[in-house]
């Protein structure tokens, strides 16, 4: 009896340390961005998904070869981005925006948002607080 009370213990107390950990590599920064990877380019909206737990923007973006990639951006939860000033009607399909952002670790056409800009210099930021700092 004692044998199965401390194992019950030894479960509840690792389960969470267990769960949590998993938690914060999902959430991190770090586990999917480099922060010596910093992108800044010129892309056009094609598709712009409000979800939670990160929206995602999607930009058509031609590279040195004169190909169109379409990239993947990574922000906030949207809740966090009508927070932060942003609102659906914001970024319609045409949209063209310059890129500040972190590409993903794996040099996949993904990266973490900071920042977007309009042709007419308006910016909206999507930064988490766990990205670092783009000089400008």
């Amino acid at each position: 009896m004692a044998y199965s009370f401390k194992l019950v213990i030894t479960i509840l107390i690792l389960a969470p340390i267990i769960f949590f950990n998993n938690a914060l590599a999902h959430h991190a920064f770090a586990a999917e961005f480099d922060k010596e990877k910093p992108v800044r380019f010129t892309g056009t909206v094609t598709e712009m998904k409000w979800a939670n737990p990160h929206a995602w923007i999607y930009v058509d973006v031609e590279n040195s070869n004169g190909e169109i990639v379409n990239w993947a951006l990574e922000t906030r939860a949207a809740n966090n981005l009508i927070r932060l000033g942003w609102r659906p009607a914001d970024l319609p399909v045409g949209t063209v925006l310059e890129i500040h952002g972190w590409q993903a670790r794996n040099d996949s056409p993904t990266a973490s948002l900071s920042a977007a800009t309009f042709p007419d210099g308006q910016k909206l930021f999507a930064a988490t607080p766990d990205q670092p700092t783009q000089a400008e």
